[in-house]
């Protein structure tokens, strides 16, 4: 492993389980307010296939991305726009990134077909390799339940989970097959997951590892991310029908609201007040859904073709990768519209 240093620019200004019953099901065409809004672009080398991004929680921190095409986990420094390169091995091509209960950048590497970490301070890499019967998982996303086990996605039809202390890895195939996209845990520590193939989310046993599957009232919704509230509410990103959902585990109910436009809902997360920020490709925009007004507001990018994926963010920011047009966002949640 080596690690290099380059220096990015930093922009300014941009033209902003199984559900016996569902009790209730309810579908809003919300208004959209398009907004003029600060966000920071940080530009990061080109052909690297910039992917998901996890900044760390504290306030002007560092912010980790993945480099999907470059095989590197990349590390912005916002304050100065300088980004350090710190290559995964040959053959890397990682796709998510989160930061552990340890501190540290965990990461998904297809290209690998292994978990691997990232030490903050010594930068050195460790990799835990799939077992043999998932070659070639297509590794996507990650998450920690509530006992620091983690557990990850792999498109091409698995899910599984890694307790880091012990190492022991355990892989299961998931219901419908192909599908397993985004993954995420509730405040209590329970495991849900998207599959953008199968159409549906799915709770896991994280005992038995068990997944039960949940489906949407839309069919065909094609759920690729989804992100859990302080309540422990499902809410997720549907590609193909351009909506945000919501699931509620303690009701077995859904709502859902279409997002404006033709709507390609693809990264989704929730900040610190309770609003639902996703990344709409059709829009070529981070959109703000408030679920109390029930009103998205659009902050459309300064270059056509951004393509943001993952969304994750801290304190006051939402950072996402601007996968087509090789740079990180900043958006400001609480921005003043005009």
């Amino acid at each position: 492993m080596r690690s290099v240093q380059k220096v990015g620019y930093a922009g300014s200004i941009a033209t902003s389980g199984l559900v016996a019953a569902m009790l209730s099901t309810v579908l809003f065409a919300a208004p959209v307010l398009p907004v003029r809004a600060q966000a920071r672009y940080f530009d990061v080398p080109a052909g690297s296939g910039v992917h998901d991004v996890a900044p760390v929680h504290a306030a002007g921190g560092p912010v980790y991305f993945t480099a999907q095409r470059g095989g590197y986990l990349g590390v912005l420094t916002p304050s100065d726009g300088k980004i350090e390169q710190i290559e995964l091995g040959a053959g890397s091509a990682p796709h998510g990134v989160v930061i552990g209960p340890d501190g540290a950048p965990w990461i998904t590497d297809g290209g690998l077909n292994a978990i691997v970490r990232v030490d903050p301070r010594t930068k050195q890499v460790r990799k835990w390799p799939l077992p043999a019967e998932s070659t070639n998982a297509n590794l996507n996303t990650a998450a920690f339940d509530g006992a620091g086990r983690i557990w990850f996605t792999g498109q091409s039809g698995w899910y599984g989970r890694l307790d880091p202390t012990t190492g022991e890895m355990q892989v299961w195939k998931a219901p419908r097959g192909r599908g397993p996209y985004g993954i995420t845990a509730t405040p209590s520590g329970e495991i849900y997951y998207a599959s953008l193939a199968g159409n549906y989310i799915a709770h896991i046993d994280t005992a038995s590892g068990i997944a039960t599957l949940i489906e949407p009232p839309t069919a065909n919704q094609g759920a690729r991310r989804l992100v859990s509230d302080k309540q422990g509410r499902i809410w997720v990103s549907c590609w193909n029908s351009g909506q945000v959902s919501r699931y509620d585990p303690s009701s077995g109910s859904w709502r859902e609201w279409k997002l404006p436009g033709s709507g390609h809902a693809y990264g989704i997360w929730i900040d610190e007040d309770g609003r639902v920020w996703l990344s709409d490709w059709s829009a070529n925009a981070l959109v703000r859904f408030d679920p109390i007004a029930e009103k998205f507001t659009s902050f459309v990018s300064n270059r056509g073709g951004a393509s943001v994926r993952q969304l994750a963010g801290r304190s006051g920011e939402v950072w996402g990768a601007e996968s087509g047009n090789s740079r990180l966002v900043m958006q400001p949640i609480r921005e003043v519209e005009h």
